[in-house]
């Protein structure tokens, strides 16, 4: 019985399905790639940069972050689907995340993501308003349990949430819009 060559295709015969030809971010993620390859460990500072240039780690950019580290695109998937941190899809544009750790939750966090979810119209999982004003997503842990519950809305930081704090700062957010 003969043995099988890997699948795998040499590095550098890779070739992009047309659809990701015409991705207007495609040169962004190769850039990236090309800058932060040789990094040890390099996956997640990859997935990091190119999440903090285009807001998210597009599908498209998978083939390219594999190819570049000569991983398979199913590893660079799975570090992708792994981390909660990794959006596949663009947020909103205000980010809203409520901890759901083990000490918020004992301290009220459950009925204030109930509240967000329903103020912002969304699905008890979270997720993007039809609007594109706010993404809400569960963060674990902010490092404030002695002070929980507490959530980051963009890049601050609150604590010790009542519901009416809550209405409060998101009424802030939209009339900031």
């Amino acid at each position: 019985m003969a043995l099988r060559e890997p699948l795998r295709r040499p590095r550098g015969t890779h070739t992009a399905h047309p659809a990701h030809q015409a991705d207007p971010h495609r040169q962004t993620v190769r850039d990236i790639v090309e800058r932060l390859k040789d990094v040890p460990g390099a996956l997640l500072p990859i997935l990091h940069a190119v999440q903090d240039a285009l807001g998210h780690v597009p599908a498209d950019a998978v083939a390219d972050i594999a190819q570049g580290l000569d991983l398979s695109r199913a590893e660079v998937h799975g570090v992708i689907t792994y981390y909660p941190h990794f959006r596949s899809a663009p947020a909103g544009r205000r980010v809203l995340q409520i901890c759901r750790a083990e000490a918020c939750q004992a301290m009220g966090a459950e009925p204030l993501w109930a509240q967000a979810c329903a103020r912002l119209g969304l699905p008890d999982a979270g997720g993007t308003a039809r609007d594109g004003a706010f993404t809400l997503e569960p963060v674990y842990c902010l490092g404030l349990c002695a002070t929980s519950p507490a959530l980051r809305l963009d890049e601050h930081v609150h604590a010790r949430l009542t519901p009416a704090r809550l209405d409060a700062l998101l009424a802030a957010s939209e009339a900031a819009a």
